[in-house]
C-alpha cells in the first residue's frame, strides 16, 4: 500500500515555500547588519533625525545624547545580525521572528509613508505599505509555521536532544508509526536542515564587498605619507611649465579684486592673526569629498597643476585671506611659492596620523611624529590634530598620543588646535584638559538630500549640529568651523550666515579660484549682518 499521504505532500510544498521566505527575509537582515558593522562611520544619527510622522519628536530626541546614540547604535547593528542569523539558519526560529516584527514596527514607525516624501527611509512605500511593513506581515504569517523545525538547526537540535522528528517532510502520514527515534535518522536529514550554513560566507562576502566599493583611490588620497597625493606632487613639481609660472610672478588680479565689498576682518588664533575666511586645503592637495563620484578626486588632480595652485593662493592672498590650512604633503609646494616670491600666505597645518591603506588605523606613532616635525622645519606657522586622527584617539582612549604631539607642536613655539568632526571628542578633550589654542570643529546643517541617508558614505560631517552648538558656546579658545558647506552640498550664500550666527569665530572653505571673489564678498556680507548669535567673538 502507497503509505503517502496527499496532504502531507501540499504540506511539504507550503513549507518549503515559506522556509525559502525565511532564509530570503532572514538574508536582507543579516545583510544589512553586517554592512553597518564593518563600516565604522555608521551611525543611526541620521535615520532618527529624520524621522516623521507622529512619534517623530520621540526618534529624533534619541539622537541628541551620545552615549544613549551609541547605545541604540549596537543595539541595532546586534539586533539585525541575530535576528537575521535565527532566520536564515531557522535557530529559535519563533523567537527571531517576533524579534523582527518589533523590530521591522519601530523602523515603520519611524518613518510611516503616509507622512513621508519618496526617499531612502521611503525604499518601497506606497501610502500605508512599505518594505517594513511587507516584512513585518511576512513574518507574523511565518509565526504559524514550523519552517525552522521543517529546514533549519531549530531541527537540528530536535535530533541532538533526542527528542522524536516528524517524518512529515519524507511524504509519510504523521502518525505513531511513520515516527522515527532520534537514532535512525538518516544521515541526510542533518544535512538537510544544515543546508542554509554555507551560504552564511556568500552574506558576509556580499557585505565586505559592499564595504569595500568605496575607492580605493579615494582611500589613498588622504595617505599623506605614501599615497596618491604626494605622488602627484612630485609630478607636479617635475612637470609644470616654468614660462607661466614666470608669468605669475608680481601678477595683481586687479579685475578679480576690484569686484570686493570690503576688507576681511582678522582674528587671532595663538600666535598668528587670520582672516575670518581661511582657505581649505583639500581641492589642492587632492583629496575631495565627492560622496560615491570616484573621479572627481583625479579630475581636481589634473586641474590643479602648480601654475593653478599658485594662482589660487596669490588670489586668496590679494583677496584677503591670508591663511591656507592643508595637509604637510603640499609643503614642497608651500616652500617654492615662498622661496620664489609669489606669496606670503600662512599655512595651518592638519596633523593627520591615520593609514587609510587597508581600513582606518593609525601611522606608525614616530612616522606620525617625524610628519609633523617635518612640516614644522618646511615652515608651517600653526598646526591641529586632524579631525579623524582625533576622533580615532579619543575613541580609542589614548589621548595621551594626541598630548604628545601637541607638546612637541608647542614646543617648536607654534600654536596649535584640536579638529573633532564629533562633537564627544570636543567633550572628552575639554574634560581631560588637554592644553589647546583652538578648536576646529565642522558645523553644517542637514539641510540636503543626501544627509538622510541611512549609511555614512562620505555624506556627513558634522553629525549633531544642534549639540555641537550648545556645547561651543561654553568654550572660550577661538573656534575655526569646517566643512560648513557639507562639502558642497550646501549654498555659501546659507552656510556662512549659519557658521557665524551659531559661533564659529572663523569659517574654512575648500575654493577653486574662480570661487574665491564670491566667497570673500559672501563672507563679508555674512558678517556685517551676525542675527542671534550667542556665543561671544573669542577672536
Amino acid at each position: 500500500m502507497n503509505s503517502t499521504h496527499p496532504d502531507n505532500g501540499q504540506r511539504k510544498i507550503s513549507l518549503t515555500v515559506l522556509t525559502i521566505l525565511r532564509v530570503a527575509i532572514g538574508w536582507h537582515i543579516l545583510y544589512e547588519g553586517l554592512v553597518k558593522l564593518f563600516d565604522p562611520g555608521w551611525t543611526a544619527a541620521g535615520y532618527l533625525e529624520s524621522a516623521t510622522g507622529p512619534l517623530a519628536g520621540i526618534y529624533q530626541s534619541l539622537a541628541t545624547n551620545d552615549s544613549l546614540l551609541a547605545v541604540i547604535n549596537a543595539v541595532n547593528i546586534g539586533g539585525l545580525i541575530l535576528i537575521g542569523l535565527g532566520l536564515f539558519l531557522g535557530l529559535f526560529t519563533r523567537v527571531s521572528q517576533l524579534a523582527g516584527i518589533v523590530l521591522l514596527l519601530i523602523y515603520y514607525l519611524s518613518h510611516p509613508p503616509v507622512f513621508s516624501e519618496p526617499g531612502f527611509f521611503r525604499e518601497g512605500s506606497y501610502f500605508l505599505i512599505s518594505k517594513d511593513f511587507l516584512e513585518m506581515i511576512a513574518l507574523v504569517v511565518l509565526m504559524f509555521f514550523p519552517t525552522g523545525r521543517f529546514l533549519g538547526l531549530d531541527g537540528l537540535r530536535e535530533v541532538a536532544s533526542g527528542k522524536k522528528m516528524h517524518r512529515m517532510d519524507h511524504g509519510q502520514p504523521d502518525t505513531e508509526d511513520t515516527r522515527a527515534d532520534v537514532n535512525r535518522i538518516r544521515r541526510r536529514e542533518v544535512l538537510k536542515h544544515l543546508a542554509t550554513v554555507p551560504f552564511l560566507g556568500a552574506v558576509a562576502y556580499g557585505a565586505l564587498a559592499r564595504r569595500r566599493m568605496e575607492s580605493l583611490e579615494e582611500q589613498n588620497l588622504v595617505d599623506a605619507s605614501s599615497g596618491a597625493t604626494r605622488r602627484f606632487v612630485q609630478q607636479i613639481m617635475a612637470g609644470s611649465d616654468r614660462a607661466t609660472l614666470e608669468e605669475l610672478k608680481g601678477k595683481q588680479f586687479t579685475e578679480e579684486t576690484g569686484q570686493l565689498t570690503g576688507a576681511i576682518p582678522q582674528g587671532k588664533l595663538g600666535n598668528i592673526s587670520c582672516s575670518k575666511l581661511i582657505l581649505g586645503g583639500n581641492l589642492l592637495s587632492g583629496y575631495v569629498h565627492s560622496r560615491d563620484l570616484i573621479y572627481v578626486s583625479s579630475l581636481v588632480l589634473h586641474y590643479h597643476q602648480k601654475e593653478r595652485i599658485f594662482r589660487t593662493l596669490m588670489l586668496a592672498e590679494q583677496s584677503g585671506v591670508n591663511t591656507l590650512l592643508s595637509n604637510p604633503v603640499v609643503m614642497p609646494l608651500m616652500e617654492e611659492y615662498w622661496k620664489e616670491g609669489y606669496g606670503k600666505i600662512q599655512f595651518i597645518t592638519d596633523c593627520a596620523g591615520l593609514d587609510y591603506s587597508d581600513g582606518v588605523k593609525p601611522m606608525d606613532f614616530q612616522a606620525y611624529m617625524d610628519l609633523v616635525k617635518d612640516a614644522i622645519d618646511r615652515g608651517a606657522h600653526s598646526c591641529y590634530i586632524q579631525g579623524e586622527t582625533a576622533d580615532y584617539y579619543i575613541e580609542n582612549n589614548q589621548a595621551e598620543k594626541i598630548v604628545q604631539v601637541m607638546d612637541m607642536i608647542r614646543t617648536n613655539g607654534l600654536s596649535v588646535g584640536i579638529g573633532a568632526h564629533r562633537i564627544g571628542t570636543i567633550k572628552k578633550c575639554v574634560e581631560l584638559g588637554i592644553e589647546h589654542d583652538f578648536w576646529m570643529k565642522t558645523l553644517h546643517t542637514h539641510d540636503y538630500w543626501s544627509a538622510k541617508h541611512p549609511t555614512w558614505h562620505d555624506n556627513m560631517y558634522c553629525y549633531d549640529p544642534g549639540e555641537t552648538i550648545r556645547f561651543m558656546e561654553t568654550l572660550e579658545k577661538p573656534w575655526v568651523a569646517f566643512k560648513t558647506l557639507a562639502a558642497g552640498a550646501l549654498r555659501p550664500e546659507d552656510a556662512f550666515p549659519y557658521a557665524f550666527s551659531q559661533g564659529a569665530d572663523f569659517i574654512c572653505v575648500g575654493m577653486y579660484d574662480f570661487q574665491i571673489i564670491e566667497d570673500v564678498n559672501t563672507t563679508l556680507a555674512a558678517l556685517e549682518n551676525v542675527q542671534d548669535r550667542k556665543r561671544p567673538w573669542r577672536a
